[in-house]
């Protein structure tokens, strides 16, 4: 069992490294240093997406976490 949670955690891990990245694709390199030089805007479509997504792989990934505790 131990062995198939830390299976699905490493599959998790790079699902959510790979979401993360696609993100940081658009940002330019000033976002990457903390300077936001855009406005406030709403995301839509695919952004809005991948934003919801990052959440629930980030969720499943602490819950499969916890659970390999025990």
């Amino acid at each position: 069992m131990k062995d198939v949670i830390t299976l699905i955690q490493i599959t998790l891990g790079i699902i959510l490294i790979v979401i993360i990245i696609i993100q940081q694709k658009g940002s330019g390199l000033g976002g990457s240093f903390g300077g936001d030089m855009s406005f406030y805007r709403t995301r839509r479509g695919a952004e809005k997406f991948l934003f919801y997504a990052t959440i629930a792989v980030a969720v499943a990934f602490v819950l499969f976490s916890i659970i390999g505790l025990f």
